[in-house]
């Protein structure tokens, strides 16, 4: 078989982990030939390919982002998308896709399926939100990262007896932030999942200074005050029809340092959190994820995502991985609530 394997929507940690994986035992095992469509969806959309063989993925292991390059090109909003991708596939002998990526990406895959293109997925965003799998690869790295720096920003805080607030990624599920908080120990942790009473988190800063420390106030990025709205960057929509978030974090500063007198300011991680060599357990992860997903382009099982569940690899449909979010269960952010203050 000749075998096409694409990364799409936002660079993570552990994507070339996969690339390796899928490319060492598609050849070594299986025989199989592969070719690397670059920048997503874009690459079949235009024919935009890189050869993809064993001295392709040697040393790849630890790098972070993606040797195929991505975007967030959407084949469904491009005239004629569909056909041009079938055409691009057939005229390269490609029998089957790998589609490594997230929410959107896989979406992708799923309509394509549906349409007659052979395609596997596997799981891919730091924000740990796709159902149907306990982790993705890449969460772990994104927690890591931001954990780090809320261990850094406490003794800054300290010293200028100022309010922190670290504003991390996640528009509509709080993972990262929930982990992240509590390994980091902050002192209030909030999430789009649950809109927050900003008297009650200004309450919760006044009592962490009673005690002479200073506080860290954990926000992701789609947390929403009660009867508010979202925070943008702007109003403009990706190719998927997202906007782009962003500015929590320095809203919340300013009304927590007029509410309370205290000085605030305003920490956004922002890419740091998606850049850079994945953990151990992503690489693991994504590796372990990459192997199963050659063997079910193997078996002709197409249309299903490979996924993590407990300690077993398994595959899953399409739609029970995308039809809808996996976001923070009220009983998780109860065990974090016990911190606040």
């Amino acid at each position: 078989m000749r075998i096409g394997v694409l990364t799409g929507g936002g660079d993570c940690p552990g994507l070339n982990a996969v690339i390796r994986a899928v490319v060492r035992k598609g050849i070594g095992t299986y025989g199989h030939e592969f070719v690397g469509f670059r920048d997503g969806w874009r690459g079949p959309l235009e024919g935009n390919v890189m050869d993809l063989n064993i001295k392709a993925v040697r040393g790849i292991l630890p790098r972070g982002g993606t040797i195929l390059g991505s975007s967030r090109t959407n084949p469904f909003k491009i005239d004629r998308g569909v056909e041009r991708i079938k055409e691009n596939l057939a005229e390269r002998g490609v029998d089957a896709l790998v589609a490594i990526g997230g929410e959107d990406t896989l979406g992708v895959a799923t309509k394509l399926t549906e349409l007659g293109v052979n395609v596997v997925g596997v799981p891919k965003t730091i924000d740990n939100d796709l159902n149907a799998t306990d982790y993705t690869f890449g969460f772990d790295t994104a927690v890591n990262i931001a954990m780090e720096a809320i261990d850094r920003l406490h003794t800054t805080a300290e010293s200028h007896h100022r309010t922190l607030v670290v504003e991390v990624m996640g528009r509509h599920a709080g993972w990262i932030a929930l982990h992240a908080g509590l390994a980091g120990g902050a002192n209030v942790i909030l999430l789009p999942e649950q809109k927050f009473d900003l008297d009650q988190v200004a309450n919760y800063v006044e009592k962490r200074y009673q005690t002479n420390y200073s506080p860290i106030i954990v926000t992701a990025e789609g947390a929403m005050p009660l009867d508010g709205q979202m925070v943008l960057a702007n109003g403009e929509l990706d190719a998927f029809g997202h906007v782009r978030l962003g500015g929590i974090g320095q809203w919340l500063a300013e009304q927590l340092e007029a509410k309370t007198g205290k000085e605030a300011r305003a920490v956004v991680l922002g890419h740091i959190q998606r850049g850079g060599a994945p953990t151990a357990f992503d690489r693991v992860l994504a590796t372990r994820l990459g192997l199963a997903a050659i063997d079910a382009v193997h078996a002709g099982d197409y249309g299903k995502m490979v996924a993590i569940q407990g300690t077993e690899i398994v595959r899953v449909p399409f739609i029970a991985a995308t039809g809808e979010l996996k976001t923070v269960p009220p009983e998780r952010y109860g065990e974090a609530e016990v911190f606040f203050g």
